[in-house]
């Protein structure tokens, strides 16, 4: 096998352990027989659900590294000799490929690419000799596919198909003229020397290595860790580039769990996670064990010493030095949709212990689109598919910013909700794509007559887009607003859209108002955007129809038009998309009395470019948006069971510790200063933390 990728997976199939945390745990209780009934019946839906692998595709992805291993090591030694090293140094040279992610801990899936890290000697560098001589030696290998390197990453990685396995690979040169075939990743020592990208880079497989050493059973925290991905996913919130949490950061809160109950089975651990994580005190950190501080001189995540971190509002700290927030992506808003459906599970739990409801209830997916009225939708195209995806990693590196952005321009009113999911039109031939962000009010503000006017928002976004250097013609973007009647039907399961819910007579006549209002609006813009390409003399009615589709908002209810979609007419023609702002003579008027945002269009080249053709050509226009409370409707999507009791009759008595509700005062560097570190001692399993729920 190469390098440690074997010791990974032979930790991978290490005997149960002892507790190894720093704290003691909450509950050292054991299953009981419905608790083991309750596993059998999870462990079986996860395997019919397709979570795990077969034996051919193991042992294709084994022979893959075995492969990719080989082909580094002649790599090192190719440069080692074209470098004028000696011959015996030539002999000696070697790289070693390490694995870290979901494949390291063992709760990889079919189709999961499997994350890897080439570990090579001082003088072979990322910037030359990975990225470029190492990137040619991989693109003229018939077995690559999809080649993308992306050099500027916060880990720089380059990613690509190997015999059809998804492989992301990172590299980190290391103070070693020679690195030992079993060299050990995890000593310190490998951090001497090295930069802040290698740090990152090392850091992935020496995370997954504590993590395994630090959960009581690993066979437990694999299959509670299988499910719970599984459930994110299901309900919208596995993502990091997004502001949701990753891959690592899931891995860390179920080992916590694992920690605080050591002898539960995935069963117990799934329903005490929700328990527990429903009712932490955020920011208060998550973390395995103590934060260790080295004499190498790397900043660890310590918000006494380092104001950016008092900022994070969901830290997830890594166990590995130097310890890092893993979750410093998580926004306002995200955080508020996490807890929702940390919520929702919860109670699907407490639902299944009771034997009112089956695990399938527990998965059940999240309905975004009928979750909100408003959205925000950011189309994508390019001129193949090689270059969407590079077109779209860059774009949907910076969805986040725009959430940041609009919870900074509305104070926190205005909500913004980015769905991790990517749509595609299957009727439309060209390389595209579209992300859609909810909009809602924060929930318990009614202000009257509120306006929220993002058109510098979004410009802001728009030249943060165009500073991508590897832009490329025919690179195009398109930021639009629209309502949930607007939505197309390839965007929901099965393709069709589900009906609403019925609503009573005076929602059904406010909802006949706002419908009345946008329509007006839709008129007022139709007038303005005809007048400009009047005025234009252009005599372009394709353009003009192209972006009238992508800034007013149709009042009859009818599916959208495909022809006129921002994606379909970027494709499809090649007549002139507008250069400058649109409707800039659109006066801001109140719609009725509840807030909105003012309406805005802008179009542009990303690069601030005067070319205004449809390649090259970005788009953003955000029609008025009009907001009402939408907290009731979120809530019978997140919580359509009855509450019931918080505990179950079949909890033994567990240790007694201090309560959640002790740090609701708290802060981060306060929590620090603590003796007891490790967070896990904030949870009481018999203290009262909100009306009768205890944990």
């Amino acid at each position: 096998m190469v390098g440690s990728v074997g010791a990974g997976r032979a930790a991978a199939r290490s005997s149960p352990k002892r507790y190894s945390g720093t704290d003691p745990p909450l509950s050292l209780a054991g299953p009981t027989v419905a608790d083991l009934q309750r596993t059998a019946e999870l462990e079986k839906f996860l395997v019919e659900a397709g979570l795990y692998e077969g034996k051919e595709e193991s042992a294709k992805r084994e022979e893959v590294l075995c492969e990719i291993g080989q082909i580094v090591r002649e790599w090192v030694k190719q440069l080692t000799s074209k470098k004028g090293y000696t011959e015996q140094l030539v002999e000696q040279a070697n790289a070693v490929l390490f694995t870290f992610g979901s494949y390291r801990l063992g709760v990889h899936g079919p189709g999961a690419d499997i994350d890897t890290l080439c570990v090579g000697p001082s003088y072979v560098n990322r910037e030359e000799d990975f990225f470029v001589t190492l990137h040619d030696i991989l693109a003229e290998m018939k077995e690559v596919t999809e080649l993308q390197p992306i050099p500027e990453a916060h880990v720089p990685v380059m990613k690509f198909k190997f015999r059809g396995i998804s492989i992301d690979l990172l590299y980190a040169s290391l103070s070693l003229s020679v690195i030992p075939p079993d060299f050990d990743i995890s000593q310190g020592s490998v951090l001497c020397d090295v930069d802040e990208a290698t740090v990152r880079s090392l850091n992935g497989c020496r995370v997954a290595d504590q993590i395994l050493r630090l959960v009581p059973n690993a066979e437990n925290f694999r299959t509670t860790l299988r499910c719970l991905k599984h459930w994110a996913k299901r309900r919208g919130v596995y993502s990091n580039i997004t502001g949701f949490l990753g891959g690592v950061n899931w891995a860390l809160l179920v080992a916590r769990v694992c920690q605080l109950y050591p002898n539960a089975v995935p069963s117990m651990l799934v329903s005490r996670f929700f328990r527990v994580f429903t009712q932490w005190q955020w920011p208060n950190p998550v973390m395995l064990c103590a934060i260790e501080n080295d004499d190498l001189g790397f900043s660890v995540w310590d918000p006494r010493k380092n104001p950016r971190d008092r900022s994070h509002l969901m830290p997830i700290i890594t166990p590995a030095y130097p310890c890092m927030n893993s979750s410093y992506n998580v926004s306002t808003s995200t955080l508020r949709v996490i807890m929702e459906q940390f919520q929702f599970g919860n109670k699907m739990c407490q639902e299944i212990e009771l034997n009112k409801a089956s695990w399938t209830a527990l998965f059940q997916p999240f309905h975004f689109f009928e979750a909100y009225r408003k959205f925000l939708v950011v189309d994508i195209v390019a001129e193949d598919d090689d270059d969407l995806r590079l077109w779209k990693g860059w774009v949907e590196s910076r969805l986040r910013q725009l959430t940041l952005k609009i919870e900074r321009d509305t104070k926190g009113i205005l909500q913004c909700h980015p769905y991790p999911c990517e749509y595609a039109d299957p009727a439309i031939q060209c390389a595209h794509c579209a992300f859609y962000m909810g909009l809602s009010r924060k929930e318990g503000m009614k202000l009257r007559g509120q306006k929220f006017d993002i058109r510098g928002t979004v410009d802001e976004f728009m030249h943060e887009i165009g500073m991508y250097t590897l832009w490329k013609h025919g690179m195009d973007l398109a930021v639009t607003h629209v309502c949930r009647k607007q939505i197309p039907s390839y965007v929901f399961e099965q393709g069709y859209k589900k009906p609403c819910p019925p609503m009573h007579a005076n929602q059904q006549e406010q909802s006949d108002k706002n419908e009345t209002e946008d329509c007006t609006l839709s008129a007022y813009l139709d007038g303005q955007l005809k007048r400009k390409y009047d005025s234009d003399g252009d005599g372009n009615v394709e353009s003009y129809k192209s972006v009238k589709r992508a800034s007013v908002s149709p009042c009859e209810e009818t599916p959208p038009q495909r022809e006129n979609s921002v994606s379909k007419t970027i494709c499809d023609s090649s007549v002139k998309l507008v250069s400058g702002a649109l409707c800039s003579g659109v006066q801001a008027f109140p719609l009725h009395e509840d807030m909105h945002l003012e309406q805005t269009n802008f179009s542009g080249s990303p690069h601030g470019s005067d070319d205004t053709s449809a390649s090259g050509t970005s788009c953003a226009a955000v029609g008025t948006i009009v907001l009402i409370d939408e907290s009731s409707r979120l809530g019978s999507l997140t919580s359509n069971v009855e509450t019931c009791a918080a505990h179950t009759t079949n909890e033994k008595v567990e240790t007694k510790v201090e309560g959640l509700k002790s740090l609701s005062s708290s802060n981060c560097a306060d929590f620090l200063e603590r003796a007891e570190v490790v967070a896990g001692k904030v949870l009481a399993d018999s203290v009262h933390l909100s009306g009768d729920e205890v944990i």
